[in-house]
């Protein structure tokens, strides 16, 4: 193969809860006026990739990024690219869920009454083996944040819980690939917020 596929990954615009830094794992909230301000300059950034396949989280927050970028009309609605399930944490912030437990990373412990990780680290292989069987150079997942930082440890072949050091903003822009040959999944791209704006 000359051109090595290149998979490119795209958080969810802001919504409230992710402004305010609240776990929204299955909660379906729609974007603010910034998110889908910035939904819509994530597919001008976009514009210029032949994308051959497109991926979306069911999610409102996802399918809405997917619409404003001009990708509603041709995307496939995937149930594996949801969001981590945080059981009891759902819509806590990180220090509010510290002060009843001091230590918890959702990276290591998953979510109480939610999904564990290896729940996730499944949906995730399930996505990546989907991924390395398409035929099609160029695919977009549109999705969450943990679940992007679990899928992109998970395609470099590595734990999940190393998608603790991936940090990835709202309308973020990321992409998984190789390093000369598919026996070499790599990450090509990470955390591009250049087209964000206010």
């Amino acid at each position: 193969m000359s051109t090595l596929p290149l998979i490119y990954l795209a958080r969810h615009g802001e919504t409230a809860w992710s402004l305010t830094g609240r776990h929204t794992g299955r909660t379906d909230l729609p974007l603010t006026p910034r998110g889908e301000r910035n939904a819509v300059r994530l597919g001008e950034r976009l514009k210029a990739i032949n994308v051959t396949a497109v991926f979306t989280s069911p999610l409102q927050r996802a399918r809405r990024t997917c619409d404003l970028a001009g990708f509603g009309g041709i995307a496939t609605i995937d149930p594996d690219l949801v969001e981590w399930n945080y059981g009891d944490y759902e819509g806590l912030t990180t220090p509010q869920i510290h002060e009843k437990n001091p230590v918890w990373n959702v990276f290591r412990d998953g979510g109480p009454h939610g999904e564990s990780v290896r729940d996730v680290a499944a949906r995730a292989d399930r996505v990546v083996a989907k991924l390395r069987g398409l035929d099609a150079p160029t695919a977009l997942i549109f999705s969450s944040g943990h679940f992007l930082r679990a899928l992109a440890a998970r395609w470099i072949g590595q734990p999940v819980a190393d998608g603790q050091y991936l940090a990835l903003d709202t309308a973020a822009l990321c992409g998984l690939g190789y390093e000369q040959t598919v026996d070499r999944p790599a990450i090509r791209l990470w955390n591009d917020t250049g087209h964000v704006g206010d």
